[in-house]
């Protein structure tokens, strides 16, 4: 059995190449799914193919992707960690990290549809990405859909350096792995009561459906982009839906389940480097979304599977095992991905808008228009991060080193 590194307690930790470009295909994921739910061409949607992809492709596909991020995010921020940070120095890296790609995309998005600005409501609170914390702000406010998992991400971020100091208490691999297995059953358990005791889908089947309009003709605009939506004064939702999806406190132990996981490989109390049986897990956890309610499909069947995958990542890392995820283009890929999973849906919007409206299209125009997002959503996702992103995070997320000024040197008299 490999040995874990042994100095994964004390200084800088080597880079995770592998989880990196693991980031791309939950992003490609969350992809897949928009394409099939945000490019209204017709009459195709009104075919029995369309019911038959979007059978095989149901929201739970880009739900699995979501969960990635939310994990990974708690297993990269505490592997990142460092004993002379503070937390306004974190908060200032999360901040410039989320939002000018966030708000970028959101210009983008506002350069296309139009929004009545003077209704704040549907603007201001995702501005903000504190807009999920209220299931009206969610669906009325949902200007740049995908950013809704931002304001979870933030919370996440918020917590991360007021409870480390907690989770550093936790030192022993029993004690970790018992801890990562109350925390799945407290998510068990509150996603058991969404399910029981608020009103909901209660049902196995998968309750995600595409808008079908009567039409043949394909519309200027998905259905969230389309000026009718932001005029709404109240937009119908199913309180077990968002709370199980949307509402951040419920998928807040999520991260610390990542952050746990992280320190179970530090410790060296998780030493698998085959990958075979975790991912057939997170495949089988997939299908099980077939025969479960909604509220289990949204994320608690993925986490124990997403959890024993970023380990096994991380150590086939540690131990040079990796020979796919960690090459060069695949971390380039892992690189965009935050800007790609948050462009998509402007493209896939404006594509509509120039493109697709007034058209009549099929199956081989509907994977078209498909595959012209997803080169236009590169292609920006690779502009917004080498041009915005990279050079925000190398200037300013970090303080600069003062310049050691000549008077301010001590002598050795001085120092002693």
């Amino acid at each position: 059995m490999p040995e874990a590194p042994q100095n994964l307690t004390k200084g800088r930790r080597p880079r995770l190449p592998s989880l990196t470009g693991a980031r791309w295909y939950a992003a490609l994921a969350v992809f897949v799914l928009h394409s099939v739910i945000f490019l209204p061409v017709y009459p195709f949607q009104r075919t029995e193919t369309f019911v038959n992809i979007h059978k095989a492709i149901p929201m739970q596909l880009g739900s699995a992707g979501v969960t990635f991020f939310f994990l990974l995010s708690g297993f990269i921020i505490y592997w990142s960690s460092r004993p002379d940070d503070t937390p306004l120095k974190f908060y200032r890296r999360r901040v410039l990290k989320i939002f000018p790609t966030h708000w970028i995309t959101t210009l983008m998005l506002l350069a296309v549809v139009s929004v009545p600005m003077a209704k704040l409501v549907t603007w201001l609170p995702e501005v903000l990405l504190v807009h999920i914390y209220h299931p009206q702000w969610t669906y009325l406010g949902a200007l740049n859909v995908p950013a809704w998992s931002l304001v979870a991400e933030m919370l996440f971020y918020f917590s991360f350096p007021l409870l480390k100091p907690v989770a550093d208490l936790v030192k022993r691999n029993r004690d970790i792995i018992i801890t990562i297995v109350v925390l799945l059953g407290f998510l068990f358990f509150l996603h058991t009561a969404y399910y029981l005791w608020t009103p909901g889908p209660k049902g196995i089947e998968n309750a995600f459906s595409v808008r079908i309009l009567d039409t043949v003709d394909s519309p200027y605009y998905p259905a969230n982009a389309d000026p009718s939506w932001f005029n709404r004064d109240y937009a119908p939702y199913y309180p077990s839906y968002w709370l199980s999806y949307y509402f951040p406190l419920s998928r807040f132990f999520e991260f610390w389940i990542g952050v746990m996981t992280c320190k179970l490989v530090i410790n060296g109390g998780f030493r698998n480097t085959k990958i075979w049986w975790p991912f057939l897990l997170l495949v089988g956890s997939y299908a099980l979304t077939w025969v479960v309610p909604i509220n289990y499909k949204m994320s608690v069947l993925f986490l124990l599977p997403t959890a024993l995958c970023i380990a096994t990542l991380a150590m086939r890392d540690l131990q040079g095992k990796s020979v796919f995820l960690h090459k060069r283009a695949n971390e380039w890929l892992g690189d965009i991905s935050y800007a790609f999973y948050l462009v998509q849906y402007p493209v896939m919007v404006w594509v509509t808008y120039t493109f697709i409206g007034g058209g009549r299209y099929g199956l081989w125009g509907w994977i078209g228009f498909a595959l012209l997002c997803f080169a236009i959503s590169v292609v920006l996702a690779g502009l917004i991060y080498t041009f915005i992103d990279k050079p925000i995070m190398k200037n300013w997320a970090r303080p600069k080193p003062k310049k050691k000024s000549k008077k301010a040197v001590a002598t050795p008299s001085e120092a002693s």
